[in-house]
């Protein structure tokens, strides 16, 4: 246990030993174990947006297997799906890498400006399956985010009752927010917040664009001063948003980006100070070799060590 890790734990005090166990466990496996950074690969895109659209770039990816064996090789501190992948893949690679069970998910098969996912497994599945973390996405925004928020306040409650820890996607978005919106300074610094509030251990959000999509935000950001011009400031911003650094906030990889995008972005992400990334299209989507290497300079850039 590294004091850097030891000095995260210090940030959950009402966590019984379980959850706290279940947490250093995320952060103590991979290339990144030990200094408080995090690389996680992700696939719920399948349940998302579709098998074709998800998995026809890489035919491989169509696998479960081919997913928890990228990242098991790439050396990622956790691999997170829903439940059928994890159910397909826990037996044989069990031990090998820390599981996140998606919890809810939804699909693109039913167009909705006012989004809600649904609850698709459970706390009791995520144990069954020897999961460390549950995850779960929110919509803040949304006119249906009082069921969100109280689905997983109690699906939170339920996982931190039985020793897990709870990864949260916030992703804002509502008839209320333009497109340009979901990914505004603003939003997304409150949408982190949210998740924060929410009980989340781990916060997953987009990076966010400097657009200030609120007017009443706008007066504050502009009589603060707070920057927000560069991607590494407003990461910096999103981070002291999360209970000024005291809870752990990873950034998406968005949509698929050439190589020297990517890396360009995770580098300011680590400059802000991100605690990581969670990156799914922009490495199963590449032949596994040179998504390997691509995760491996995304973990180098976070560790210090290639920015």
């Amino acid at each position: 246990m590294t004091p850097r890790v030891r000095e995260i734990l210090s940030w959950y005090g009402s966590d019984n030993p379980g959850t706290l166990a279940n947490l250093a466990r995320l952060l103590n496996h991979g290339k990144l174990k030990g200094t408080g950074k995090m690389v996680i690969l992700p696939v719920d895109q399948g349940f998302e947006h579709g098998p074709a659209r998800s998995f026809a770039k890489n035919p491989d990816g169509y696998d479960p297997h081919y997913h928890v064996e990228l990242a098991i090789e790439a050396g990622c501190n956790a691999y997170a799906a829903p439940l059928g992948f994890i159910e397909a893949v826990a037996r044989n690679y069990a031990g090998e890498i820390p599981l996140i069970l998606k919890v809810n998910n939804s699909d693109v098969l039913f167009g909705n400006k006012s989004p809600i996912s649904a609850v698709t497994s459970s706390v009791d599945d995520a144990l069954r399956l020897g999961c460390s973390a549950i995850g779960f996405t929110i919509y803040p925004g949304s006119s249906e985010r009082k069921n969100m928020y109280e689905e997983i306040a109690h699906a939170s409650r339920e996982a931190k009752k039985a020793g897990l820890a709870t990864v949260i996607w916030s992703y804002a978005r509502g008839e209320q927010i333009s497109k340009e919106g979901e990914t505004a300074i603003d939003v997304i610094a409150y949408s982190a917040q949210i998740a924060c509030q929410l009980g989340a251990h781990i916060v997953k959000v987009k990076p966010p664009t400097s657009h200030i999509e609120q007017d009443a935000a706008r007066k504050v950001y502009e009589s603060q001063g707070i920057k927000i011009t560069q991607l590494s400031d407003r990461i910096r911003h999103v981070v002291q948003s999360c209970f000024n650094g005291k809870r752990i906030v990873i950034f998406s990889g968005g949509e698929v980006k050439t190589t020297d995008e990517l890396l360009q972005e995770v580098k300011q992400l680590a400059q802000g100070g991100a605690f990581g990334s969670i990156m799914g299209r922009n490495a199963f989507q590449r032949p596994k070799k040179e998504a390997i290497t691509l995760l491996h300079n995304v973990m180098e850039s976070f560790s210090g060590t290639n920015i």
